[in-house]
């Protein structure tokens, strides 16, 4: 918006230059004659400023109307050639310009010898010309390079967009692939325990002999199905069918053990069982964890960090602080921000929402919650 107000001002000046510069032409060319303002000259003179003003579309009419107007009148029209050379030399065409010059400067001097363009004076007319082809160039050249600039941040807009929009679409890939491995295993579960009970069905009454069937046909048909819907979605080979998938969820402890071996500091306060929260945000809860310690290892390297784990209800909560590093030696690259990305999609797939940024006396902080699901036990959960 802005870029486009700049352009639509420029024109409206363009505009008005052009108009004085015209009415400046046809007074002094009838000042210089002592006749009329009605006469060939001046239509001459208008009809060159209408070209600058709308002939754009056809790059020569101006240049060609002004160097006939300048070679047959001399001076009056020299603002509006210098106008038209101004032009030339915007759009790099500086042979045009050099030939539209010789020819306005040797027609002036054949017509009207006395008092032509080459009549020596304080500030030649060649001086003028020449300013003009060189604010020319300067005017196209900053142009092309503002525009060429626009493009180059507007690709680059584009090309973080389509990053963001590619991050976002693994961390679902991610979510979805480890669900397959929680879910696959529970209903795994229950095909192996409603199995069991289906062989004792001597000692069962006949309906729940039924049920139990059911239940084992109904769970075998949704790991079938689930393995066929998100199968695709795992890096690893396929688990044969025979052999139940093992569960992805990782333990947040024996990771943050494997910091504190690499020589980070870390304090942890967990409140609540893991298993008081849904697999969903344990899962969470572990991605959480490591991209904070890993944004805390490249950034704020010999720094402390505190963690805090709430998996009690309401909500499953994170919370992970640093202040700022003091081993500058160890500092890694700076990272391209895009694992926050992922992660603030994660959380928000469950509910909750996502806070990272600088904290009170230049601390980092990164903050989540998750509110856990409503039960019927329960109610409903804030």
């Amino acid at each position: 918006m802005e870029r486009e107000r700049s352009r639509r001002w420029a024109r409206y000046g363009r505009y008005a230059l052009v108009v004085v510069l015209t009415l400046g032409a046809v007074q002094n060319g009838a000042a210089s004659g002592g006749g009329p303002y009605v006469t060939v000259r001046s239509g001459a003179l208008v009809a060159c400023g209408l070209a600058l003003l709308w002939g754009r579309g056809v790059w020569w009419l101006a240049p060609a109307l002004t160097t006939v107007t300048t070679g047959v009148w001399g001076w009056p029209g020299l603002p509006l050639f210098l106008v038209a050379l101004f032009d030339l030399a915007d759009r790099r065409r500086l042979r045009a310009a050099l030939v539209c010059s010789v020819l306005a400067l040797a027609g002036n001097a054949v017509l009207h010898p006395a008092t032509s363009l080459w009549v020596p004076q304080q500030y030649g007319s060649t001086l003028f010309l020449l300013l003009a082809v060189i604010g020319g160039l300067w005017m196209g050249n900053r142009r092309r390079l503002v525009q060429a600039l626009h493009a180059q941040v507007e690709h680059l807009r584009t090309e973080r967009e389509l990053r963001e929009q590619a991050v976002r679409l693994a961390e679902r890939s991610a979510i979805a692939a480890e669900m397959h491995d929680v879910l696959a295993h529970r209903l795994s579960l229950i095909a192996l325990h409603t199995g069991i009970l289906a062989t004792r069905r001597d000692t069962l009454p006949g309906p729940v002999v039924e049920r139990l069937g059911l239940l084992r046909t109904a769970s075998t048909d949704a790991l079938t199905d689930l393995r066929d819907v998100l199968g695709a979605l795992r890096t690893t080979e396929p688990v044969p069918a025979a052999e139940p998938p093992a569960p992805v969820l990782r333990d947040v402890e024996e990771m943050i053990e494997q910091a504190r071996s690499a020589g980070q500091v870390i304090r942890v306060t967990v409140e609540g069982s893991p298993a008081q929260a849904p697999a969903a945000h344990r899962l969470a809860v572990y991605r959480l964890v490591q991209e904070a310690l890993t944004n805390a290892r490249k950034h704020a390297p010999g720094a402390p960090v505190g963690v805090r784990i709430t998996y009690a209800p309401p909500a499953t909560v994170v919370e992970v602080t640093n202040p700022p590093g003091t081993d500058l030696t160890g500092a890694g690259p700076v990272a391209s921000g895009f694992g926050l990305i992922g992660l603030r999609e994660r959380v928000e797939a469950l509910g909750g929402h996502l806070d990272a940024g600088p904290g009170g006396a230049g601390t980092w902080r990164l903050a989540a919650r998750i509110p856990h699901p409503v039960t019927e036990e329960n109610g409903p959960r804030t």
